[in-house]
């Protein structure tokens, strides 16, 4: 086994690139082969989600990554890491001071894989459909800030913003904004089953079975044309129940590359090189991991019970039992390594302390133990998920002050029933929609939040959001995200865990997975070739 460790540049807000171009050349593998990729991803069609890979619904990342391979969107974010670059855009810039109005020239002669050509007025109607349909998954609210769009000629597209967001060329990167051809997607009605439509680098046939999703196959697109090289000819990207099957089919070769999510245990034994024609690439990833509360919940509507969990959990044993150096603790929604990090949830409650939680439940007035309900999914976020849980379960019921059970339900119906409110306390991974600590924090606590939260901050959401977004110079920013970051910590409406590492695990013939994931877990499927240099 070899083994390759890839250090990404520490995320600074909007950076600018500083990782040279790496990877093959248009003309795609020799051996014109299929690569074939596997994830424990699974993407279901369902009553409460038919439409899962319709740009106006899907939000996850999974789901993601199929639609970053075939929509494309005006902005892309770069391999490795910096501010996002034009992609269907020939250019994109604010051209008012204030970070209001946000201008895109399209590329001469867009076509989506059809061949029919792509206008200005394309790029409207996919975005304005995606704010007119407001689907419960919550992703429209990274376009919410659009008040309105305007297009001059069939090439030049302006967003007039209701207020200044200079994270906005991320949003425009972001699968939400992808480009889809009106006749293949209703203006006001989603797209259901696994059929998609775009002018990515590739198109997309599937083999589904018994409405879920088994296999996806991308064929390059002749009549992409945007800023990347594609590397290979075709991928295949397959779908396992388990980690165990995945890591199987990588051994026997009926895989070239594992993405996630592979279990701990996998990357030791990965990592510990016994297997020679295996390479392992591990690198800083932005990806956490939390608690979230339904603080209407009569359980855990009452702060101080929120406060006690915070007070006890010991992320430190977790992570040593379950994930090793594989993670490490989060005193923030927002991770170590992104500007306006803050360790607040630290800064307020320390190390673990029972007798501390205790106090706060009797001055609140709350019998102990308080009996709750820890929902976790059992196939999304990997198969160490369980064990996780239950270490947590034994945290808070070895205190005294918690009477607490665990129950594991699949993502196709966890994702739903947590939105909708099924659940007092559930655990939830956040991979980031662009590395910004806005995205940390928005679509958390902003209007029209993603988890369908209740909880309700003025000050966050009125002042200190808007405030942080003007700044144009993160850096500039990081008074206001400390202070969200505070006002989280007193009123945990989400607890964060902890923050994990990426890993990608490719045969010897592989090349170019130092680039097919990024920081924030996006699949960059054009990277990969076989039997090339990198």
């Amino acid at each position: 086994m070899n083994r390759k460790h890839l250090v990404l540049p520490a995320v600074a807000g909007l950076l600018t690139p500083v990782l040279a171009a790496c990877g093959g050349s248009d003309s795609g593998s020799k051996s014109g082969d299929a690569i074939v990729v596997g994830t424990t991803d699974r993407f279901t069609a369902t009553k409460d989600a038919p439409a899962p890979l319709d740009p106006a619904y899907a939000y996850d990342v999974g789901s993601w990554n199929v639609l970053r391979q075939t929509v494309q969107t005006l902005m892309i974010q770069p391999k490795g890491e910096g501010d996002p670059v034009p992609e269907a855009a020939e250019s994109c810039s604010f051209t008012d001071s204030g970070n209001e109005r946000y201008a895109c020239k399209l590329r001469d002669g867009l076509k989506f894989a059809s061949g029919d050509s792509i206008t200005a007025q394309d790029v409207k109607y996919s975005i304005e459909r995606a704010l007119r349909i407001k689907s419960d998954s919550g992703v429209f609210a990274l376009m919410s800030n659009i008040d309105t769009i305007e297009t001059q000629g069939d090439r030049e597209v302006i967003f007039h913003l209701k207020s200044a967001d200079a994270t906005f060329p991320y949003k425009l990167s972001t699968p939400v904004a992808g480009i889809v051809d009106p006749s293949d997607y209703a203006k006001d009605k989603l797209r259901d089953g696994f059929d998609v439509d775009g002018s990515g680098p590739y198109t997309l046939t599937t083999d589904v079975k018994d409405d879920s999703l088994e296999t996806a196959t991308f064929t390059k697109n002749p009549n992409y044309k945007g800023s990347l090289k594609v590397s290979n000819d075709k991928v295949v990207l397959r779908s396992f129940t388990d980690a165990a099957a995945m890591g199987d089919a990588l051994n026997s070769g009926d895989i070239d590359v594992m993405t996630r999510t592979m279990t701990p245990a996998q990357i030791q034994k990965l990592d510990a090189g016994t297997d020679k024609n295996v390479e392992l690439v591990d690198m800083s990833g932005l990806e956490i991991r939390y608690l979230a509360f339904n603080t209407s919940a009569p359980t855990v509507k009452s702060k101080a019970v929120r406060q006690a969990m915070a007070q006890v959990i010991d992320r430190g044993e977790l992570i040593s039992k379950v994930y090793g150096s594989q993670a490490e603790p989060l005193y923030s929604l927002v991770p170590a390594s992104i500007t306006g990090h803050s360790n607040s949830f630290f800064n307020k409650y320390g190390d673990p302390n029972t007798a501390k939680a205790k106090a706060l439940l009797t001055q609140a007035g709350i019998t102990t133990p308080v009996k709750l309900t820890l929902h976790y999914t059992t196939d999304h976020y990997g198969a160490a998920t369980k064990q996780e849980f239950e270490i947590l379960q034994k945290q808070l019921n070895n205190s005294g002050l918690f009477n607490v059970t665990i129950k594991g339900t699949p993502w196709a119906t966890y994702q739903t029933a947590s939105r909708k409110g099924a659940y007092d306390v559930f655990g939830m991974g956040w991979f980031p929609d662009f590395p910004d600590a806005d995205n940390y924090l928005a679509p958390f606590l902003d209007k029209d939040n993603f988890l369908g939260s209740p909880y309700a901050n003025k000050q966050i959401r009125n002042v200190l959001i808007p405030e942080s977004r003007r700044e144009a110079d993160r850096l500039n920013a990081s008074k206001s995200l400390t202070s969200i970051q505070d006002i989280v910590a007193e009123d945990v409406p989400v607890l964060p865990l902890w923050q994990g590492k990426q890993y990608i695990a490719a045969r010897d013939d592989i090349t170019g997975t130092s680039y097919a994931l990024n920081s924030s877990s996006t699949l960059q499927l054009w990277e990969l070739s076989r039997g090339a240099g990198s």
